[in-house]
């Protein structure tokens, strides 16, 4: 490693290279295959990236090939051009590298937002910056390992689940994601309609709300629409509609904040931002603390026969 310069290329051996990086990226065996025949006609036609890390040359882009060389009689060693980088810097430049060719699947991407932020103890903001994405990109991609249910992101992996359907199924309770995932197979909803059935999913107040919403998922979606639109639900008393609205936008502000405090949080707000907000958000958790008593009180209540 004295004499070897970043951006400079040379042979290393195969048995030489080390795969601590290679969790990362899942293994597709029949790129592997592909690439273990490109081999045999043409060669290497571009160097794998490399960096030093305890001693030993750790592959961070070229696990395809490095595995494809074992593959190839004759062919011991690979073309490697070092990179100097920690190991903060390695995951990000395995995300960075990967931009051509095979972009990384939003699990390998999870993957390393989770290391950098658990394993590596940055913030979502710092990680962020240091993949060049927004916050809400990390958070989302957090969301996807540490909220989606274990079923669910198998799927997911194999293709089975859209990333677009993962991440509104994430948005559920895990015990829920199941249903509305078979749900949404069963009657081919769209992504949109999977969007319009998980909000309804989150806001049902009781089980029969629920297994309607799951029951049937347009219809559903069709009553929800007409409610919004006429601004009257029959089924409730004059009274009643009053409350409903005043709690469907309660709930719609909660769920914003709630977004806002988990995705972009206080390190979004500048110094000034904090001195004004601090006490308000100080009020707003003693308020409601008082007012998540009362609801709970109220929904006791209700409950009895």
């Amino acid at each position: 490693m004295d004499t070897w310069q970043a951006g400079q290329i040379r042979p290393l051996l195969l048995d030489d290279l080390g795969s601590h990086f290679r969790r990362y990226r899942f293994r597709v065996a029949q790129a592997v295959d592909s690439m273990a025949q490109s081999l045999r006609r043409w060669g290497q036609c571009a160097p794998i990236v490399v960096c030093w890390r305890q001693e030993k040359a750790e592959i961070l882009d070229g696990f395809t090939r490095w595995e494809a060389a074992r593959q190839v009689r004759g062919m011991t060693s690979l073309s490697a051009r070092f990179i100097e980088a920690d190991d903060r810097r390695a995951k990000a430049a395995i995300y960075g590298l990967n931009q051509a060719g095979r972009r990384p699947h939003e699990l390998e991407e999870a993957r390393i937002v989770q290391a950098l932020v658990r394993e590596d103890g940055l913030s979502q903001v710092e990680a962020a910056e240091l993949l060049g994405r927004h916050k809400s990109w990390v958070c989302r991609r957090l969301a996807l390992l540490e909220k989606l249910a274990d079923d669910v992101r198998q799927e997911l992996e194999v293709g089975l689940v859209t990333p677009s359907a993962a991440r509104e199924i994430a948005r559920l309770p895990a015990g829920n994601q199941t249903d509305a995932l078979a749900v949404a197979r069963r009657d081919a909803l769209s992504a949109a309609e999977l969007g319009g059935v998980v909000q309804l999913l989150l806001a049902a107040a009781t089980t029969e709300q629920r297994d309607y919403v799951l029951t049937k998922p347009r219809q559903a979606l069709r009553d929800s629409a007409a409610v919004q639109r006429d601004g009257w639900d029959p089924r409730l008393s004059a009274l009643g509609n009053r409350v409903s609205r005043q709690l469907a936008g309660l709930l719609d502000r909660l769920a914003e904040m709630e977004n806002f405090l988990e995705c972009r949080g206080r390190a979004s707000l500048l110094a000034q931002d904090r001195l004004v907000l601090q006490p308000v958000f100080e009020r707003l958790s003693q308020d409601a603390a008082r007012v998540a008593a009362r609801s709970s009180e109220m929904a006791l209540e209700m409950a009895k026969p």
